[in-house]
């Protein structure tokens, strides 16, 4: 089992980036992450969670603080941009966003729009188009270089509609068990507000979330699995986003139509 203790900081040179490894010291959370955050016990979590920032993002008639961890590494290779799965945030990826790092890749976490820790007070739509367009916006304002692009699940499935739409912003789409959006929801769509959410409800639900993640991994403990799905939930303890009745329904299909269901509620 490999273990890390320490993240990375940045020594840059003219032609590639080299990694000095330091150990983050305390609980130095930024202020508008949950309280709940100080009670997660998964020291990857916590140390990433140290680096999340809120970057603005201008819509045409708003600017959104918009959560994702940036690169301490600098490097003249392609950014590495990682998304996150179903109702999750930028902590989904603790485990690999320091290996990346050490591997002296420029890496980048973002926070789909609708989810993380976005200040999301003022939220425009979140449909498809108005992710891709968040996801473009924060592209062209701070990366603005072809990037490799990875996505997961959900994620995947907003990369792939990214990619198609801006392919001038994407050198290689990496896909992890994906998912990819439905053109129409059909039937689904009449289906009374009630039922709606009661079923995305039940897909976050933490009976389904700790039996997904028995089915994924073997001999998990019972207190790392809870401590795990804390993490997952972690941002529906701040401001969490009411998203639409049609959204729900599309994320619900998209599960429904998944081939490997435990892999989602990790």
């Amino acid at each position: 089992m490999l273990t890390l203790t320490a993240s990375p900081v940045l020594v840059r040179t003219k032609s590639t980036a080299h990694v000095k490894l330091f150990t983050v010291q305390g609980s130095n959370f930024p202020s508008f992450l949950p309280k709940e955050v100080e009670n997660i016990k998964d020291p990857f979590a916590r140390r990433l969670a140290t680096r999340i920032e809120r970057l603005p993002v201008g819509f045409a008639d708003r600017s959104i603080m918009s959560s994702c961890v940036k690169p301490l590494i600098q490097s003249e290779r392609s950014p590495v941009v990682l998304l996150h799965g179903f109702d999750s945030s930028c902590l989904e990826w603790r485990y690999t966003f320091p290996l990346l790092e050490e591997a002296g890749l420029e890496t980048w976490a973002v926070d789909i729009l609708g989810w993380g820790f976005s200040d999301l007070e003022r939220l425009p739509s979140c449909d498809v188009a108005s992710k891709r367009d968040h996801l473009y916006r924060l592209w062209k304002s701070y990366i603005r270089r072809p990037i490799i692009l990875i996505g997961p699940s959900l994620g995947a499935a907003v990369a792939i509609d990214f990619a198609v739409n801006h392919p001038e912003a994407v050198e290689k789409l990496v896909l992890i068990d994906a998912s990819v959006y439905n053109e129409d929801t059909g039937n689904l769509a009449k289906l009374p507000r009630a039922v709606a959410y009661a079923g995305v409800y039940l897909l976050r639900s933490t009976p389904l979330r700790l039996y997904g993640n028995l089915l994924a991994f073997n001999g998990l403990p019972l207190n790392t699995n809870i401590d795990w799905m804390n993490v997952r939930v972690l941002p529906r303890n701040g401001t969490y986003q009411t998203i639409v009745v049609s959204q729900y329904i599309c994320i619900c299909m998209y599960v429904l139509q998944s081939q490997s269901f435990a892999s989602h509620w990790i």
